[in-house]
């Protein structure tokens, strides 16, 4: 099974309410919190996030099964584990970058109050 969960768009902006993600040296908001369901990523200069996962927006799904997912597709980042419950992956499908989000705490669970 496959949610949206949100889009996410780089900034250099500081935002209210980031949450920082030691795994990628990036600061998020929760997209939970935004009525558009937006997730602003905001990299460290020393992040090791490049290329099109730091420069280009990406449409992010929940999903049960992280490794179907990632079958066939180009992986641009991960998979990596920022909270000891979740799972996560950029790829890139179609000339598009997606992330996708495997919750052990079940598809709809907010990973930032994880």
């Amino acid at each position: 099974m496959r949610v949206f969960d949100h889009v996410g768009v780089p900034t250099d902006e500081r935002r209210s309410g980031e949450m920082y993600v030691e795994a990628t040296k990036v600061w998020v908001t929760d997209p939970a919190k935004d009525p558009r369901r937006i997730e602003y990523l905001r990299f460290e200069p020393d992040s090791p996030v490049a290329g099109p996962v730091r420069d280009l927006p990406h449409v992010a799904f929940q999903t049960d099964d992280l490794d179907r997912e990632i079958e066939g597709a180009e992986i641009l980042l991960g998979p990596f584990q920022p909270t000891p419950t979740l799972r996560v992956v950029f790829v890139r499908k179609d000339g598009a970058v997606f992330e996708f989000m495997e919750n052990k705490a079940g598809t709809g669970a907010d990973w930032f109050s994880a």
